[in-house]
């Protein structure tokens, strides 16, 4: 489905002044914590695209299109949210799709001490001093709910491995 920018301007607004937020990540599975994230987000931005990072030096624990197919479902009834894969940078990707921001879950100060880092990195990388310069493209952190703070892709993959009960950490349509 071609998505234009109609589709995703909300009525009153221009296309400039269009906010979108880019939340990318592999997403190997999407738990109940990257779904906190995107929903407390949701105010922020006009639209929030979910890139499913492709990385061909990883195996993945569920095939892309189950995983697309899975937060697909999630937000089914929500234009404000699109998923995508990508490979690549996410700066770029996030151009293309006409993103200025980089949404971000913090769960710790490890966490934190990290993404900050990335943004800056990309910050950097994405200022120019060119008469044409775009903005730089920022990025947002949203932290974790405390009761959310030890949920992980990595701790569902870690407890499928060792036949523990993960379902409660998936949101209900991956269960």
């Amino acid at each position: 489905m071609k998505i234009t920018p109609h589709d995703i301007i909300p009525a009153g607004r221009s296309e400039r002044s269009t906010r979108i937020a880019l939340f990318a990540g592999s997403f190997d599975p999407f738990t109940i914590g990257h779904k906190s994230i995107v929903d407390r987000a949701l105010p922020l931005f006009d639209t929030i695209i979910i890139g499913i990072g492709i990385n061909s030096a990883k195996t993945p624990w569920m095939p892309l299109p189950d995983r697309m197919a899975a937060i697909r479902s999630l937000y089914a009834d929500n234009p404000a949210v699109r998923v995508e894969s990508f490979s690549g940078l996410a700066t770029e990707f996030a151009r293309r799709n006409g993103a200025r921001w980089l949404l971000r879950g913090v769960r710790s100060v490890a966490d934190f001490e990290y993404e900050r880092d990335m943004a800056e990195a990309n910050r950097m990388i994405t200022t120019t001093d060119t008469p044409d310069a775009k903005s730089p493209i920022e990025t947002v952190f949203i932290p974790a709910l405390p009761e959310l703070a030890v949920v992980s892709s990595s701790l569902v993959r870690e407890l499928a491995r060792f036949g523990g009960d993960y379902a409660r950490f998936l949101p209900d349509t991956q269960q």
